[in-house]
């Protein structure tokens, strides 16, 4: 491992990259510490602290912890996500996007500038939802915004719109200049930044308030260390597709005939799944944020309490949205007719299926069963702190839908949870664990290519020596 850290810095390229990506890192981190003007600090966070057993509280973790203070980065990267989401909707239907995909790299170019007009709109919009909100909401009798108007409203939505514009950049640049993704690397940040404070929470609840026994303590490092095996064990598993190549001539050398495989992840997309979905689940509460008083109002609120956090209908949209976008982000970054095509012109077939449209079929096949794998594991591992702080609540279901049989039938700690704000699990360690891995693989990457020893020496020292 040490060697592999002293191999990093005597390649320049690659210290420059990871250089530049620290920078940047630390350029976000500073900007989540600038408040709005003209907000009430202290109220909001006090708000936010009341609220963090909620979508807010997940909320707050993608933005590194922005929205608690509700400074300039408060929006995070879920405008730029959401623009994402809908333009790769629209390309399904809008002929003019599906020929602009198909162009190749200026193809590419072009969607992404849609997608960057697209998220100053999205954030323009939050932000004025955002604005109008805190003009109407108290704290205690106390507003959260000292000089209300259209001047408060007009800075807040300048001030978060370009805040969620410069994140935008922010990533993009660590994306071609530095290491990983960037997008991804950001929200690594945001959580990261939170363990030392989860620690010292852990610390004061078993040493200092004692509401937790040193066993209750060993019992959750425990669970967080399986959460870590389980999460490690997903991200690393792939499905290997045998490929055999027939023999052919070129001059005088007589090349193929061997047998290889070709590997398919069972979790393509990452968490990639999860963040669309919550980018998705903020997007009728911003809407509700514009709407109240009224009859139209009284009716959008009761909608959406339905989807409140912990709440059956939330709990159930949550997991079908991540199984969802596991499928939907796949289409986007892997064409099976297109590896099919590629192995067919190496003079590569899947044994038993003939070459072409059986061969991507197959793929297909294969892709959509092991991707129904991974939407299952990334809805489980997304949940599991709803469930260990609020529960499952049936028992809110109603009358007809079996609600007061499951009140009483059910035990209290499956309905109400264990009240354990378990911020090592989940999403939070996904997230953590799926962008390390990620990371550690491309630095590895840029390292063999370099002829330096990766940080997985084992296999991969076996391997250029049988290439030698």
């Amino acid at each position: 491992m040490m060697d592999s850290l002293k191999s990093i810095t005597e390649i320049p390229d690659l210290r420059k990259r990871i250089l530049f990506t620290l920078m940047l890192m630390a350029v976000y981190r500073l900007g989540s510490f600038v408040p709005t003007p003209g907000i009430n600090s202290t109220i909001i966070q006090q708000f936010f602290r009341e609220n963090s057993n909620s979508l807010f509280g997940l909320l707050s973790m993608f933005s590194g912890g922005s929205l608690n203070r509700l400074t300039v980065f408060a929006l995070g990267i879920m405008p730029y996500i959401t623009a994402q989401i809908i333009l790769q909707l629209l390309t399904v239907v809008s002929p003019t996007l599906e020929k602009l995909q198909k162009e190749g790299e200026l193809g590419r170019r072009k969607i992404t500038d849609y997608t960057r007009w697209m998220t100053v709109g999205l954030s323009a919009f939050q932000s004025l939802g955002i604005a109008i909100a805190l003009e109407r909401e108290t704290s205690l009798g106390v507003p959260m915004v000292h000089n209300p108007g259209i001047g408060f409203i007009l800075t807040t939505v300048i001030t978060l719109t370009s805040g969620a514009v410069f994140i935008m950049w922010l990533g993009e640049q660590i994306t071609s200049r530095g290491i990983g993704n960037g997008m991804s690397l950001l929200i690594f940040a945001g959580i990261v930044v939170g363990l030392p404070g989860a620690i010292a929470n852990l610390y004061g609840n078993v040493f200092v308030t004692r509401i937790w026994s040193p066993f209750t303590l060993a019992l959750l490092l425990i669970f967080m260390l399986a959460i870590v095996g389980f999460i490690v064990f997903f991200e690393r598993g792939e499905r290997r597709i045998p490929i055999q190549y027939a023999k052919r001539i070129v001059g005088r050398r007589v090349m193929g005939g061997v047998s290889t495989h070709l590997p398919l992840k069972v979790n393509s997309g990452g968490v990639m799944p999860i963040i669309f979905a919550v980018s998705l689940l903020t997007f009728p509460q911003t809407i509700g944020l514009f709407i109240k008083g009224g009859i139209v109002g009284k009716f959008i609120s009761g909608f959406l309490s339905l989807f409140a956090w912990g709440e059956p209908l939330y709990t159930l949209t949550y997991a079908l949205l991540i199984m969802f976008f596991a499928h939907f982000y796949l289409s986007i970054i892997y064409n099976p007719d297109e590896v099919a095509d590629n192995v067919r012109k190496q003079g590569g077939f899947i044994p038993g299926i003939r070459p072409g449209k059986r061969t991507a079929d197959y793929m297909d096949d294969v892709l959509t069963k092991i991707t129904w794998v991974a939407g299952l594991y990334l809805a489980l591992v997304a949940l599991i702190p709803e469930f260990m702080l609020a529960g499952v609540r049936l028992n809110h279901l109603p009358v007809w839908l079996g609600g007061a049989w499951f009140d009483s039938h059910m035990p209290g700690w499956f309905l109400h949870g264990l009240n354990v704000h378990f911020y090592f699990g989940g999403t939070s360690l996904l997230i953590v664990v799926g962008v390390a891995m990620d990371t550690v693989q491309q630095v590895e990457a840029q390292l063999i290519m370099r002829h330096y020893e990766g940080f997985l020496k084992k296999g991969r020292v076996r391997g250029r020596r049988a290439a030698s």
